[in-house]
């Protein structure tokens, strides 16, 4: 089973960290060994800025989300 990863790529989202985020995700799945298994694609804005930034994995919503918080939702993930 592939798990697809959606990274929110609106404004306010990549603003707030979503960029960061993820490259972080692109070094994680690298690291791992996890090219085969985990896909990456773009979601555009929602409207949920105010809870961004936003990630979307496997249609479980992870807001607010930052370098900390991806360390513990990838390895949960796994």
């Amino acid at each position: 089973m592939t798990t697809e990863i959606k990274v929110c790529m609106g404004s306010a989202c990549f603003a707030k960290g979503n960029q960061d985020n993820l490259q972080y995700i692109k070094e994680y799945i690298e690291e791992n060994n996890l090219e085969a298994e985990v896909s990456i694609v773009g979601a555009l804005c929602e409207n949920k800025c105010d809870i961004g930034p936003r990630i979307i994995i496997n249609d479980i919503e992870y807001t607010n989300v930052n370098e900390d918080s991806l360390k513990e939702i990838l390895a949960s993930v796994k």
